[in-house]
């Protein structure tokens, strides 16, 4: 999938959303009201990264034996179970109900796609790496949400994110050898990624996280069932039990990352992504034994402290 079907399908998500109304709220003649409470948000997005550079690791261990699609299936699938057993018990299937299916669904293609594709990018690539190309995503969603949004980016939440991609760019030390198979797989993802940023972004005015949350594991986990006819190798226990906690943290992952976008504005929160390659950086060590060299860490330290400064300014605006 190329950049601009990605565009194209946050533009679909987007221009639904001008076009259905949200639902009207149980008190009649009462608005449903959203808060912009970007600290939490942003708390919620710093949560939500160190589940997702777990949930990358784990990927990348288990893709080295086992199909790409057969892992996806089962970290979905668990994650689906995981998310229907904390969520319906409180809502019922009234969670599904929606005016937005159309919206729904084309999220989750996109997301298959960009999973899949950032999964045979960990499979190809250091995890740190791939991580750091994933980080032009915000950048994408920055743009997408003026454009499709109307959010208003003031000059220093441009400057913030400018500089943390430019310490993104540090990292990366792009070049010749740079961009092969893997990175390119990265930079797909990272599109896909800031452009369904944004179409979440507009659909939280009339769907809830929960029903953002089932929809978006149920399209999953169809999407991956698809692709299990093209491999399948048993899992030892040990592994089972991998892919289970994969699933279920991935799952986690993606409920705090909706309610992100609920409380605060696209360009707020999505920065805070970065604090995913400390993680990602930590965690190769741990695991594959990849020392940091000098230009990922000091390109690091930029990401990081854009992300702070960009909290520091907006915990002071409110």
């Amino acid at each position: 999938m190329q950049q601009s079907n990605g565009a194209a399908e946050a533009g679909v998500a987007l221009k639904t959303t001008s076009e259905h109304p949200p639902h009207p709220s149980p008190r009649t003649g009462e608005r449903r009201e959203r808060s912009e409470r970007i600290p939490l948000g942003i708390a919620y997005m710093l949560v939500a990264t160190i589940l997702f550079a777990g949930s990358s690791a784990l990927s990348k261990w288990l893709v080295a034996t086992y199909p790409i699609g057969e892992m996806l299936f089962v970290r979905a699938a668990a994650a689906l179970v995981g998310s229907s057993l904390v969520i319906l018990p409180a809502t019922g299937l009234a969670v599904f109900r929606t005016k937005r299916l159309r919206d729904h669904m084309l999220r989750g293609i996109s997301q298959s796609c960009a999973q899949t594709f950032l999964v045979i990018a960990f499979s190809l690539m250091p995890l740190a790496s791939a991580v750091a190309i994933n980080f032009s995503a915000p950048l994408f969603a920055t743009v997408a949400s003026v454009v499709f949004l109307k959010e208003t980016v003031g000059p220093v939440r441009w400057g913030a994110l400018i500089v943390g991609f430019l310490g993104v760019l540090l990292v990366t030390s792009p070049g010749v050898d740079t961009f092969q198979a893997g990175s390119l797989f990265a930079l797909a993802n990272a599109i896909l990624f800031g452009t369904v940023t944004v179409g979440v972004r507009g659909m939280t005015a009339t769907e809830s996280a929960e029903t953002l949350t089932m929809y978006q594991m149920v399209f999953l986990t169809a999407f991956f069932t698809a692709a299990l006819p093209f491999g399948w190798v048993t899992p030892t226990l040990q592994d089972w039990g991998a892919m289970v906690v994969n699933g279920l943290g991935n799952a986690l992952g993606q409920y705090l990352w909706t309610r992100a976008l609920h409380l605060a504005p696209t360009s707020a929160v999505v920065p805070f992504n970065y604090f995913s390659l400390v993680w990602a950086i930590i965690m190769g060590f741990l695991v594959w034994g990849d020392l940091p060299s000098v230009a990922l860490l000091a390109g690091s330290a930029i990401v990081v402290g854009s992300g702070m400064f960009l909290l520091w300014h907006e915990s002071r605006g409110r």
